[in-house]
């Protein structure tokens, strides 16, 4: 019997997108999963809505305006499994690293806030899509399900990750809490809007929920905040009001520990690179000795939380059979537990 594993090294990308260019970014990607492994990294996790691009958009301009962005976005979104997967799963296997990677899914005729959780050995071994949109998102994705709350086990710990704001909801937190998650992604879309104009928005407000969230749940969490580059603003901010909304830059990505203290970074938020930290996972059990709210630390007996994680599926198919009547035709697994689910393998 091995030990386990004491110590695992992240890395944050803070990197720009090739914005709306699904195989430019993908590309982009590559070349930045293979400059972290080269330092030794175990896992790298990249931002928010990443690939090809957060959609800015939405809050700079009327939905008649955005229309042609949105096309674009439709366009470059990602279905999985796919030809675009199967790259970034082979860049994984090459470099003989974990990826956690946020992306527009593209399912049927639906766009999703999706994230991948893809193994050293190319698989794809986690898939999941935030729970609910936030405000303007809503034009965009559709949401997720009590499914999507997944954490998953990898041979350095358990891995869970969430979207933005999600990190504000007090159950998803707790629920994350009791899956034992260890290493969790923090994943936003960079903190470029509304600089100085709403402070929810700011960077110093979202990072103090990721260092909130390493606190309650005695994890790591990689807070990757991509960065907005100049070609991205141009592209965008065609006039003096929507260029006051969005700034290039705004990446602060750091890497915090269990008891709330930053180890990684942060870079420059005007900067592109990796933020790398090594994270001794013994800290975690010392932690949670002292506080662990889906544990020792609960009041069940005053309070519980209902975790409804069935899939929610808009169309269920039945098959007729002429003796016995209709029948539930069975659909693909869905992830429901920490265990991973048969997974996608790219080709070569």
């Amino acid at each position: 019997m091995t030990d386990p594993v004491k110590s695992i090294r992240v890395a944050a990308a803070q990197i720009s997108p090739v914005f709306l260019d699904r195989e430019a970014t993908v590309d982009k990607a590559i070349e930045h999963i293979a400059v972290a492994a080269k330092q030794g990294v175990n896992l790298i996790a990249f931002g928010e809505a990443w690939l090809p691009g957060y959609p800015w958009w939405i809050y700079l301009v009327s939905p008649i305006k955005g229309f042609p962005f949105a096309q674009r976005l439709y366009k470059n979104a990602v279905e999985v499994p796919s030809h675009t997967t199967d790259r970034l799963c082979k860049a994984a296997r090459d470099n003989g690293i974990y990826v956690v990677i946020g992306l527009t899914e593209k399912d049927r005729g639906s766009l999703y806030l999706a994230q991948l959780f893809i193994s050293p050995e190319g698989r794809i071994i986690g898939h999941r899509r935030k729970l609910k949109p936030t405000h303007n998102e809503r034009a965009v994705w559709g949401e997720g399900d009590g499914s999507d709350i997944i954490v998953i086990k990898t041979d350095f710990g358990n891995v869970g990750a969430l979207n933005c704001w999600e990190h504000l909801q007090p159950l998803t937190r707790f629920a994350m809490n009791h899956l034992n998650e260890q290493i969790h992604v923090s994943a936003w879309p960079g903190f470029s809007l509304y600089t100085g104009i709403i402070h929810s928005f700011s960077a110093e407000a979202n990072l103090a929920a990721s260092r909130s969230y390493a606190l309650e749940t005695q994890s790591f969490v990689i807070h990757v905040g991509p960065h907005t580059d100049e070609a991205t603003v141009a592209m965008l901010c065609d006039d003096e009001h929507s260029a006051s909304l969005l700034r290039v830059g705004g990446g602060y990505s750091e890497i915090i520990d269990p008891n709330g203290r930053t180890i990684g970074g942060p870079l420059e938020p005007d900067t592109e690179g990796l933020v790398i930290a090594d994270c001794d996972l013994s800290l975690i059990g010392a932690a949670r000795m002292a506080n662990d709210p889906a544990g020792h630390y609960a009041r069940a007996d005053v309070l519980q939380l209902v975790f409804n994680r069935s899939p929610r599926r808009a169309v269920i198919f039945r098959d007729v059979d002429p003796q016995d009547g209709p029948k539930e035709a069975a659909e693909p697994p869905t992830l429901l537990s920490v265990a991973p689910p048969e997974a996608h393998v790219a080709e070569l």
